[in-house]
């Protein structure tokens, strides 16, 4: 599949919405405790929904699995744990600040990390920091933290201004100083995401030659990564069951509340079902952003680590829109709305800089070895022998699977010809 950045930069901007966006059917739920609907939307984000789609996008999805390195599977596994706990700690990170001021701490730190490292580890900052593309894709991410930072800028003039009544009414549990510790540790482990990709990355190879399309070949990646963060969150939630003594949550038809006019309780109707739909829908947003960020990965070109800052990017900005949406602005002076506005310009300006760095890598660097490759193999079909068993795959696609990888491909049934790899699902007649 040949790259196409600006549909890549579409498709994590789609994704960066529906995360900034996913929190709100949770403000729906009544009378459960924060441990409870978020493992109840956990099962659906990092579970029900991520198989559902595997099974339907990707061809051969067990066979992809369990023929997966055991190392790639690990360390995907691990950076999932990992990031599980930045993910349950971003849900603290909206509870004591707000969507805007809240998303802009954590990804600041979530998109340096998690852009920066990936390369270096791999060592392949020094080759993109020698090219023309790899320094405005470079200098992209940089716009894309001054972005953030100002954006925090914005958030914290915020704090300062408002009341305490007005702080409260939008957000009824701020505490700007557990926010700024929960946000600085949520930012930090949440890049362990962008790692588990990376990990994975022999995974999805594997999901190609079992007959997956580029497009799709991450979603085997993301079963294995939101497993690791599934673990996190059950223990966690389970614990605060445990302590808070909100097991009860799940299936109590009443709460009691106090009433307004005595120290008298009454009881409530607790709308059970309600709560689980709105759980669910809050678990499959979140999903989405994933999802639409793996497609989106797939799109990028050999600068692909840069898909992590437009996530980034993309999660601020419609998140600072939706702070506004919901009055978390409302009462400011016009300094900070005119800080707001230009953090939001400078994001946005990130993605277009971004965007056109991987274009300019793309135009240099034409994929004439993969087309030639295709030929070949569509050559070799039409002068071999066709076999009803056999499933012809482009050599490129093979080509760039590491020896490690191979040899679980060789063990799935595939083998190396002269002219291609085919997958054979019949007997082999070698």
């Amino acid at each position: 599949m040949l790259p196409n950045p600006p549909l890549g930069v579409i498709l994590h901007a789609i994704g960066g919405l529906m995360s900034a966006i996913f929190y709100l059917p949770y403000r729906k739920v009544k009378h459960w405790s924060w441990e409870s609907y978020w493992i109840i939307g956990g099962v659906f984000s990092w579970v029900v929904v991520p198989w559902i789609i595997a099974f339907l996008a990707v061809p051969n999805l067990p066979l992809t699995l369990s023929h997966a390195p055991a190392k790639s599977v690990f360390w995907s596994y691990f950076f999932g744990v990992l990031w599980g706990v930045g993910g349950l700690t971003f849900g603290l990170t909206v509870r004591y600040l707000g969507f805007a001021l809240g998303t802009a701490m954590a990804l600041g730190y979530c998109a340096a990390f998690g852009t920066l490292l990936p390369p270096i580890f791999n060592g392949e900052f020094a080759g993109v920091i020698k090219t023309t593309s790899g320094l405005i894709v470079m200098g992209g991410v940089l716009v894309c933290l001054f972005g953030i930072v100002i954006s925090g800028f914005a958030g914290i003039a915020k704090e300062r201004e408002l009341p305490d009544k007005e702080k409260t009414a939008s957000v009824k549990e701020f505490s700007f100083r557990k926010g700024v510790w929960v946000a600085t540790f949520c930012g930090i482990m949440s890049a362990c995401m962008s790692y588990g990709f990376a990990a994975g990355k022999p995974i999805a190879e594997v999901a190609v030659a079992n007959g997956s399309s580029d497009l799709w070949k991450n979603l085997p990646v993301l079963i294995i990564i939101l497993a690791g963060g599934f673990t996190t969150n059950f223990l966690w939630c389970i614990a605060l069951n445990f302590r808070n003594k909100s097991f009860g949550d799940y299936l109590k038809q009443e709460h009691k509340v106090p009433s307004s006019e005595n120290a008298v309780t009454r009881n409530e109707r607790v709308p059970v079902l309600a709560n689980y739909l709105f759980c669910a829908l809050a678990g499959t947003l979140w999903y989405f952003q994933f999802f639409f960020y793996g497609m989106g990965t797939t799109k990028m070109g050999r600068y692909d680590f840069s898909s992590w800052t437009l996530h980034m990017a993309s999660i601020i900005i419609f998140g600072t829109l939706l702070g506004v949406i919901l009055s978390e602005w409302k009462g400011v002076s016009g300094r900070t709305h005119w800080l707001m506005r230009f953090g939001l310009v400078v994001l946005v300006s990130s993605t277009v800089v971004i965007g056109y760095g991987n274009y300019l890598a793309k135009e240099s660097n034409p994929s004439q070895p993969q087309a030639k490759a295709e030929q070949q193999a569509k050559h070799t079909d039409a002068t071999e022998p066709s076999e009803s068993y056999v499933r012809r795959i482009p050599a490129l696609s093979i080509a760039a699977i590491p020896h490690s990888a191979e040899i679980q491909i060789q063990s799935a049934g595939i083998r190396r010809t002269p002219n291609a790899l085919r997958d054979i699902t019949g007997n082999s007649t070698q």
